[in-house]
């Protein structure tokens, strides 16, 4: 800790806008810790990711079904190909 008066008077100073302006910004002390405000930011974060989750997913299934949504109808399969027909070599006739 500094011996000069000037220094101290300084510091002194400094902390208390510093505390000052903190009292401004989240209020009184008693009121700033408290449990309660860590559980709210907690479930507020809880219900923020739950929401990004499901529009994650939201968007995911429209791009998957982006065809039948729009209307263009459901995605068929092509017709499945018949193998042509093979002639067997027949056998001679004793």
């Amino acid at each position: 800790m500094p011996r000069d008066h000037d220094a101290i008077l300084l510091e002194s100073t400094r902390v208390h806008r510093e505390r000052l302006t903190a009292a401004f910004l989240h209020g009184e002390m008693a009121t700033r810790r408290t449990t309660k405000d860590n559980v709210r930011r907690f479930l507020g974060s809880t219900v923020i990711a739950a929401v990004m989750c499901a529009g994650c997913a939201g968007f995911s299934f429209f791009q998957a079904n982006a065809d039948s949504l729009r209307g263009g109808g459901a995605r068929t399969a092509p017709a499945p190909v018949s193998p042509a027909p093979t002639t067997a070599p027949q056998e001679a006739a004793p």
